[in-house]
């Protein structure tokens, strides 16, 4: 029979060790968590070979007793608790007690620390958990520790070690953790006598942001400030613009812990649904605040994972604040001029006569250019692929110049560069090549372009490049023309059948015709499914259709879900079924094409599928397959009356799948492209 036998304290240590100190991330962490504990205001972190040679933690906090020094290294020897009610109620980073002795085990450990109240301070030094005598030691007030040859006396844990390039991508990430939680402690990170960061302590934390993740992440931040009476929201979540392929620019702080959590990164999601691509994950730093009496902080060893009292109200308070942040706030996607753009004078630096006739591309803000009266020449190359690509490559546009020579304005990518390009048929006399469109079924009153609106076409020519160009010229006026009662109308035009150009007070706008129409008809389809009002074609004949068994097995058992959208069907034997009514808004398509792509989400989602997210993306394809596609000439009356209900529907600056249906030019960006700035 085998004998029960207590562990050595030596065997009990590298167990623990085993648990907590996974790699030098893992050290650095629970040495920075007790800086923090003891009231640092002032950090230094100096890693050497990826902390495997050495890991040097220097604070200015509280210190250590001498006659405490031994006690610190000792298992399960804390500070922080002092009954066991205090275990539920943790209000610091740390309270194991575990992890110095566990990283004494294991490695060469040095403590030199002094108090306040001490005239010098004390040194211990522990070498694979053997103490050796404290001595008096030169010290500053604080406490330094020195973790030299990490996992030495665990040659297994050691061969499982990375690169010093990747432990110290660990390092960074470990350091960067607690420096986010608390941006007013000046903290500072070396990597083998080289600084990797020196933040220094500030009140707004959108500059300790900044100075990790630079300009795009930082200028991209909306503040969240909400809280009730059980759970506080405060910090930044990013503009949909910005996203990543994973969830580790999510940070979440519990109290100040960083947190690691299913739920509130599902809350997350759902917050920015319809606001990003498939696959794209948001950016956050929030705080979570919450009595610490209604979380357990001691689920996992390293207190990255903790469980709520109330999950669910924490929750709804997230995802609550965050979709009534974006309901209040512009997320039209805007573009950034270039830092050194490839730029030309303006007309005001011109010393000499300017003729009648000017070029300027299509990028450029057609409308403000044409207030000046004076007639100009527009080309279209590659607008297309410089939207689609980001902040476009500007570049002077052939022909377009003084007399001189000095070119007066700019252009995208050249027809060569650009997969998407086909030359616009323009004729001279007729109208910009946008008149002729399938009614997509879009309500409104017209505005027409014609010789009579307030651009009209005068001639067309093409250059040395092949690049085709129009003549344009101002009429009466270019300002947004209004109804009677003096309502506001929105003026575009469309290019490459597929993008519409606008403004407003502060730019110009270039809209995506099929994201923007793709969203207003979700939107429209949402609200009357809700209502319960979606029309429906009821047909005098049902149609016969023969599905998979599979396909035909989930149309029977959806039919209620499919009826909420319009879809009536019934049984009719083996693996057909009988369409009776259909959604109208669906009428140009097949019905049994119809109906199978609606079957694609049900099958796809299985057995336990939510019925909300199975609806809803039933609706995104719906509104999909309804919309104007790229491609597709618009009729001004259409061009007007799609702009005009951006305004009518929340989110119309994302469509439904998450790619943006507009970006956004400011003057001031068009200015600086132009030199006017």
């Amino acid at each position: 029979m085998p004998t029960i036998r207590q562990l050595p304290v030596s065997l009990v240590n590298k167990i623990a060790a085993g648990e907590v100190i996974e790699r030098p991330a893992s050290v650095v962490k629970e040495m920075l968590e007790n800086s923090i504990d003891a009231g640092a205001t002032h950090v230094e972190l100096s890693v050497e070979g990826g902390g495997i040679e050495l890991i040097r933690i220097s604070d200015n906090g509280c210190g250590i007793s001498p006659e405490q020094l031994h006690l610190a290294v000792a298992p399960h020897a804390t500070s922080k608790l002092q009954s066991s009610d205090d275990l539920f109620d943790v209000r610091t980073l740390g309270f194991r007690g575990e992890a110095l002795a566990s990283i004494a085990e294991i490695s060469h450990l040095s403590i030199r620390s002094r108090t306040a109240d001490s005239d010098s301070g004390y040194e211990l030094v522990v070498k694979g958990g053997e103490k050796e005598p404290i001595k008096p030691c030169s010290a500053p007030v604080g406490t330094t520790l020195e973790v030299r040859h990490l996992f030495f006396n665990t040659p297994v844990r050691r061969k499982f070690m990375k690169t010093s390039q990747t432990e110290m991508g660990h390092v960074v990430e470990a350091f960067t953790r607690i420096a986010l939680a608390f941006p007013h402690v000046h903290m500072t990170l070396m990597n083998n006598d080289r600084v990797v960061h020196d933040l220094v302590p500030t009140e707004r934390w959108s500059e300790r942001i900044r100075a990790f993740f630079g300009d795009e992440i930082a200028d991209s931040l909306i503040a969240i400030d909400q809280k009730d009476d059980r759970v506080g929201i405060r910090g930044y979540v990013s503009d949909p613009s910005v996203s990543r392929g994973n969830n580790r620019m999510q940070y979440l702080f519990l109290n100040g812990r960083y947190i690691r959590d299913r739920s509130l990164q599902h809350a997350l999601g759902e917050a920015y649904r319809g606001l990003l691509m498939v696959g794209r994950m948001p950016v956050c730093f929030l705080h979570v605040d919450v009595d610490p009496k209604t979380v357990d902080v001691n689920v996992h060893p390293t207190k990255v994972e903790v469980r709520f009292e109330d999950s669910g109200a924490i929750y709804s308070r997230l995802l609550h604040s965050l979709r009534t942040k974006f309901l209040n706030s512009d997320l039209v996607a805007r573009v950034r001029a270039p830092s050194s753009p490839v730029v030309v004078p303006t007309l005001e630096d011109a010393s000499f006569p300017i003729k009648t006739t000017h070029h300027v591309s299509s990028d450029s803000d057609l409308l403000n250019w044409a207030k000046s009266n004076q007639s100009i020449t527009a080309a279209t190359p590659g607008l297309a692929n410089a939207l689609g690509g980001g902040i476009p490559d500007f570049r002077p546009f052939p022909g377009s110049s003084l007399p001189n020579g000095i070119p007066i304005a700019t252009r995208a990518l050249s027809p060569s560069d650009d997969p998407f390009y086909t030359p616009p048929a323009f004729q001279s006399g007729s109208q910009a090549a946008m008149n002729v469109s399938p009614n997509i079924g879009i309500p409104g009153s017209a505005q027409a372009w014609s010789p009579d609106s307030p651009i009209a076409l005068l001639d067309a020519d093409e250059d040395d490049s092949g690049s085709q160009s129009v003549a344009i010229a101002p009429n009466k006026r270019l300002d947004p023309s209004h109804d009677i009662d003096g309502t506001h109308k929105q003026v575009g035009f469309q290019i490459h059948n597929r993008y519409l150009v606008t403004q407003d007070a502060e730019g110009m706008v270039v809209v995506d015709q099929h994201a923007l129409h793709e969203r207003i008809l979700y939107e429209q389809i949402k609200n009357k499914v809700l209502s319960k009002s979606l029309d429906k074609q009821r047909l005098l004949v049902p149609e016969p259709v023969t599905l998979s068994p599979a396909e035909a097995a989930a149309a029977v058992e959806s039919r209620e879900t499919l009826s909420e959208i319009g879809i009536e069907l019934e049984p009719f034997g083996g693996d057909t079924v009988l369409i009776t009514a259909y959604p109208a808004i669906l009428a140009k398509m097949g019905r049994a094409e119809m109906l199978r792509q609606v079957l694609e989400p049900l099958m796809a989602g299985g057995k336990n599928v939510d019925a909300r997210n199975l609806l809803d993306e039933i609706m995104n394809m719906m509104a999909c397959k309804a919309a104007v596609k790229a491609g597709d000439k618009l009729t001004p009356e259409e061009i007007t009356s799609l702009l005009e209900q951006r305004e009518h529907y929340q989110d119309t600056h994302h469509c439904p799948h998450g790619r943006p249906t507009a970006l956004f030019f400011s003057r001031e960006q068009l200015d600086k492209m132009f030199k006017r700035i």
